[in-house]
């Protein structure tokens, strides 16, 4: 049946060999292989997000601290996968409509402010009676 494979997939699995963490976190229910494989595809081997996958040794600790960059690029990636673009659509238009509002309630008061400044500037010098 691997004689059969798409080369791509070939490719796949020896890069999974590679990074033996992805097997525990598939089977950890975190990521399924086809998110992998389309990660995979579009980032290529040398993405920096497949640095926390690759084997390591117990006593590497410094890495730990880098491990939130690609794990926070990795749901931001998934989260884009699961998004309906018609309801993102209308939160736009929502947002917009809201901001189209707010503007014109602000120029209902705009022209009182102009006026209150025209006024004072009509009188640079202020006299005062001793």
């Amino acid at each position: 049946m691997e004689k059969r494979a798409h080369p791509d997939v070939k490719k796949f699995k020896e890069f999974v060999k590679q990074h033996p963490k992805l097997i525990s976190e598939v089977r950890q229910g975190e990521k399924t292989w086809q998110e992998f494989f389309e990660d995979w595809y579009l980032f290529g081997d040398d993405d920096e997000m497949w640095d926390e996958y690759k084997g390591r040794n117990s006593n590497d600790s410094s890495e730990d601290n880098n491990e939130t960059k690609p794990e926070i690029l990795g749901t931001f990636l998934s989260s884009l996968k699961n998004m309906d673009l018609n309801q993102v659509e209308q939160h736009l238009n929502t947002f917009g409509e809201a901001i189209t509002t707010l503007q014109s309630v602000l120029q209902q008061f705009q022209p009182e402010l102009k006026q209150q400044q025209v006024t004072s500037d009509l009188t640079p010098f202020s006299f005062r009676k001793d």
